[in-house]
């Protein structure tokens, strides 16, 4: 079995018990970006699965996008990532 080599973990432990794994993390070519698949993202910078510079540049996000996504988990929790919610957790 082939098993390429990376910079930083492949795995990290999250607070609730769980692990968050490179494999869990959404495709290198994602276009539509769900509220989960935002909040694995954000877990995994925040986890240091993946730095924020390598997020960045692995999903072609701006330095602003990832930063608001980090903001409404940290005050909101994951919920405030759906687009539905914007307008509400905003206004706050």
């Amino acid at each position: 079995m082939y098993i390429r080599k990376v910079e930083g973990p492949r795995i990290v432990n999250l607070p609730d018990g769980g692990t968050l794994s490179r494999a869990d993390l959404p495709s290198k070519d994602t276009r539509r970006w769900v509220a989960s698949r935002k909040a694995i993202v954000v877990k995994a910078v925040q986890h240091g699965l993946i730095g924020k510079d390598e997020a960045l540049k692995m999903y072609g996000l701006s330095e602003e996008e990832l930063d608001s996504w980090q903001k409404a988990v940290k005050d909101h929790g994951e919920a405030a990532l759906k687009t539905t919610s914007l307008q509400k957790y905003r206004q706050l």
